[in-house]
């Protein structure tokens, strides 16, 4: 009984987790978060990979302010952005509607004027909904730097990045 309560506590809390949006947090294998890698002594590729609730803002945000992090984590001042992508995978989900799920196993017949009567189920009669689920991917290679940020748009002075996103990044639920 405890492990059958325990099972059903695991399940209840991963269905929570995959009903939000993605919040800032390390990214376990295959799963959803910020990850780096490291290149050379002060070069990283940095990565925030979101759920299909997540906005792309929001990825490219938490992408941006992992960059800082890591940049202050490493002792430098500023980072460069070398370059930069995110990536959108879209596809297309369906689910039976109401009024298909009550005519499952009907069968109708219809009349068709050059060929008589025909008995099956018409696709497009039935209450099926589809939406569109988008899951975005941020990527960026950094090369982190000391001293004064130079004066160039791929130039990011890490403490002014965490002081300005700070507040909308946001860290998982304990």
């Amino acid at each position: 009984m405890k492990r059958l309560i325990a099972g059903l506590a695991a399940s209840a809390a991963i269905l929570a987790a995959c009903a939000e949006s993605t919040p800032y947090q390390r990214a376990t294998s295959g799963g959803f978060g910020y990850s780096e890698q490291q290149i050379e002594q002060n070069r990283f590729m940095v990565g925030f990979s979101g759920n299909s609730l997540t906005e792309r803002q929001s990825v490219e945000t938490f992408l941006l302010y992992r960059a800082a992090e890591l940049t202050r984590e490493q002792g430098y001042d500023y980072f460069r952005l070398i370059r930069r992508d995110t990536e959108a995978e879209r596809r297309i989900t369906g689910s039976p509607g109401p009024a298909y799920r009550s005519r499952f196993d009907v069968f109708y017949r219809y009349y068709h004027p050059r060929h008589g009567w025909y008995g099956w189920r018409d696709p497009f009669w039935d209450d099926i909904n589809l939406r569109e689920v988008t899951r975005y991917e941020a990527m960026a290679e950094i090369q982190l730097g000391r001293g004064a940020t130079p004066d160039s748009p791929d130039a990011f002075d890490a403490a002014d990045v965490i002081r300005n996103l700070g507040p909308l990044v946001r860290p998982p639920v304990q």
